[in-house]
């Protein structure tokens, strides 16, 4: 089943009734005027809305304005509901994941912590190989130039020693969006750069969701390390996902043009980046699923079960 994501960028109180998110907006709520008194009740119906918490996935807050009761986030933390928060700026600035996503989390994180290095630089490899592969892939669907990615994913060594993954990088960016005056790809860059960080929020979580659920540690990445990133092997595990939000955000600033502020429309569009279709293991699957198989499948490595992570192929 597909989980929905929200979005809430109005005050709002968001609270818990029957295992329904129950959502009241007291701008709506409060609005009555003397020529609308008869029409209250239509405005109370409209101001109230519920919606199951066993179908979300993802919730996302914009609004400092918004209301979350705690009993509503013990319930979306118990269905495995990541919540991120936006920042003054509009911008995903935290994640709140639960603590306990799997019955056998124990044993899972003894094989994730015992895991030995040429382990963990045999699937980094992976990761870069299928990375690459999948920005060739995007770049050919936008009848952009590829072929100098096709040699980089076939040399790509174990722990990516020769460093691959950013001379990709370096091409791959110049080409995706050679029609945007001057871009270089930066997480404080102009725009289309603010896109893309949202567009890899989402996907972020997503990722970060699935690795919870899979009973893994989202802090102990395979690649990335840093004191300060709670979701290392998030970071790992959604490097070959990237390309399709790549993909998603070229089409917006063609079609919508590159603005410094986000619209609703253009949020919109990127809060779809869950539910769009990829194909995995020769099956179209919605990436949210997806993910879930990524992360189970590195599971199994850990566990010696298989040798390769599933990946999705653009």
């Amino acid at each position: 089943m597909i989980k929905r994501t929200l979005y809430f960028g109005n005050p709002s109180y968001l609270s818990i009734k029957n295992a329904q998110l129950t959502i009241r907006l007291p701008e709506v709520e409060n609005f009555v005027t003397s020529s609308a008194v008869e029409k209250l009740t239509q405005y109370k119906r409209d101001a109230l809305a519920t919606i199951p918490v066993e179908d979300i996935g993802i919730v996302v807050i914009d609004n400092p304005q918004i209301t979350l009761t705690s009993g509503l986030l013990q319930a979306l933390q118990e269905n495995n509901v990541a919540v991120i928060i936006c920042d003054y700026c509009h911008m995903p600035q935290s994640l709140l994941l639960p603590i306990e996503g799997n019955s056998i989390q124990q044993e899972r994180y003894d094989a994730q912590l015992s895991a030995s290095e040429p382990l963990k630089k045999q699937l980094w490899q992976q990761t870069v190989i299928q990375k690459i592969k999948n920005q060739a892939s995007a770049l050919d669907s936008l009848q952009l130039q590829s072929d100098y990615l096709i040699p980089l994913h076939r040399n790509v060594k174990s722990g990516d020693s020769d460093n691959c993954e950013a001379t990709a990088a370096v091409y791959y960016w110049q080409t995706i969006f050679r029609h945007v005056n001057c871009f270089v790809r930066h997480r404080e860059g102009p725009p289309p750069n603010n896109f893309l960080n949202y567009g890899y929020a989402i996907l972020r979580a997503t990722m970060a969701r699935s690795i919870v659920a899979a009973g893994l540690l989202p802090t102990l990445g395979i690649f990335h390390k840093n004191r300060y990133n709670a979701y290392c092997l998030a970071d790992d595990l959604m490097e070959p996902y990237r390309p399709y939000v790549d993909q998603i955000v070229h089409q917006m600033v063609n079609e919508m043009g590159i603005t410094e502020d986000m619209s609703k429309e253009h949020k919109a569009v990127l809060f779809k980046i869950p539910a769009i279709d990829v194909t995995i293991d020769r099956e179209k699957s919605p990436l949210m699923l997806a993910t879930q198989r990524t992360a189970v499948s590195i599971v199994k490595c850990f566990n010696g079960e298989q040798r390769k992570i599933l990946y999705p192929e653009f």
